[in-house]
C-alpha cells in the first residue's frame, strides 16, 4: 500500500538514521514524486507539458532504480 503522506523530512544534523533508512526514505519521496507526475500527465494531456513530465516521470523512474538497487545491496551486507 502506498503512504499517502510521507514521513517528515530528516534533519540534516540527525545521525540516528542507517544508510538503509535513508535509502528507504528517498525511494517513498520518489514514490511520491512518481505519482504527482502521473497526474500531472493526467491533467494536462498538452504535448508541450507533457513531453517535459514524460522526460520527468522517466529520471524519476530511473533514481528509484538506482536506489532500489542501492537499498538491496545494503539489505545483502547485513
Amino acid at each position: 500500500m502506498l503512504k499517502i503522506v510521507p514521513d517528515p523530512p530528516l534533519h540534516l544534523g540527525d545521525t540516528h538514521h542507517s544508510l538503509e533508512d535513508l535509502l528507504v526514505q528517498i525511494s517513498e519521496y520518489l514514490v511520491c514524486a512518481m505519482t504527482v507526475a502521473q497526474q500531472t500527465v493526467l491533467q494536462h494531456p498538452d504535448p508541450p507539458g507533457q513531453v517535459l513530465t514524460l522526460a520527468t516521470m522517466h529520471e524519476i523512474d530511473s533514481a528509484h532504480r538506482l536506489v532500489e538497487l542501492a537499498l538491496s545491496k545494503v539489505q545483502l551486507r547485513l
